[in-house]
């Protein structure tokens, strides 16, 4: 499969670790059998994640070009929002949506501004990961973390390994106070120097952001021309080319339906199983096989985000032959 490596701007390496992290051969890893297994199980377990045709549609419409990153100009290959109808009222009645789309407008958009974390916004962030501690989902994932020597069992340091990983404040822009923290860059998004959208891989933030007008979905992104494999309204990890505040993201990636948890959980298991500064694991959840990148800013999360390499199980019918 073709791989594609974007939003981080540190050169991809694979890791490996105690075997899981295996490869076939210097380009090419070996799919992650013990984390595939795991987060198919989160996945069923998963009973928050949004179905598509019922509580939200997409309408995917053309392939957009390629586009040089801090480039302004580019054609929109998509006449329509991607988010045809989302229920929202579901949304807002499940309570780890309700609090992460609260945490949503808490961060600076830009990086190099300092952010300022207020005693009501700390309230929030505790609330939410309370609320994410308490879902099967991440239980599942702690649970392996423990079993590994990864987490503590104790549910209140496992809850501050959670917070120190995704909240904990850092700098990613230099000469600057902290301006970023993992949960910020993969869930919310940020600008750098007015002319890069950088991280933004999330579903819900994508939707309000383009339901307020300020985002322009362009059109799908990484499939060529000759391929069978198109996305479709069912797709549960698309790639995406957009507009945000006017900065054009040339290649984007997010899960679509997928509750909070779930993506917070498979991220935190990839970061934990490895120390190396980035990571790639390769996985088969559900119909699609993808990547999983995750890259770590010390003991924090730099970014993390899906690369979809086949849906509705083309890789299944692929291997039989």
């Amino acid at each position: 499969f073709a791989q594609f490596y974007y939003f981080c701007f540190i050169p991809a390496k694979k890791a490996c670790l105690s075997g899981l992290f295996t490869q076939t051969s210097a380009n090419k890893p070996a799919v992650n059998q013990e984390l595939s297994n795991l987060f198919n199980e989160l996945w069923r377990l998963d009973v928050n994640r949004m179905k598509p045709g019922i509580d939200y549609t997409i309408s995917v419409q053309g392939r957009a070009g390629y586009v040089n990153q801090g480039s302004h100009v580019v054609l929109d290959h998509a006449s329509l929002p991607l988010f045809s109808n989302v229920n929202e009222n579901k949304l807002r009645n499940i309570t780890t949506f309700s609090l992460f789309m609260k945490l949503l407008d808490n961060y600076e958009r830009s990086t190099g501004i300092t952010e300022r974390v207020t005693p009501e916004e700390l309230t929030e962030i505790n609330l939410f990961l309370d609320a994410v501690l308490e879902t099967q989902v991440m239980k599942r994932a702690h649970q392996y973390l423990v079993s590994k020597g990864k987490s503590s069992s104790d549910s209140r340091q496992f809850k501050n390994q959670l917070n120190l990983i995704w909240f904990h404040l850092y700098h990613r822009q230099r000469n600057t106070g902290p301006d970023s923290c993992g949960f910020e860059h993969v869930f919310v998004g940020e600008t750098k120097s007015g002319t890069e959208v950088i991280g933004f891989h999330n579903w819900v933030q994508f939707f309000l952001q383009e339901k307020n007008s300020h985002l322009d979905y362009k059109g799908y992104q990484g499939y060529t021309a000759r391929d069978q494999d198109l996305p479709d309204q069912d797709d549960h990890v698309l790639k995406l080319q957009f507009s945000w505040h006017g900065v054009v993201k040339p290649v984007g990636s997010a899960f679509i339906g997928t509750s909070p948890e779930f993506e917070m959980a498979i991220f935190t298991v990839v970061f934990l199983m490895n120390t190396e500064r980035s990571t790639t694991v390769l996985v088969n959840i559900d119909q699609c096989q993808m990547e999983l990148v995750v890259v770590r800013k010390g003991r924090c999360l730099g970014t993390a985000y899906p690369n979809l390499l086949s849906s509705n199980s083309r890789h299944v019918s692929q291997h039989a032959h």
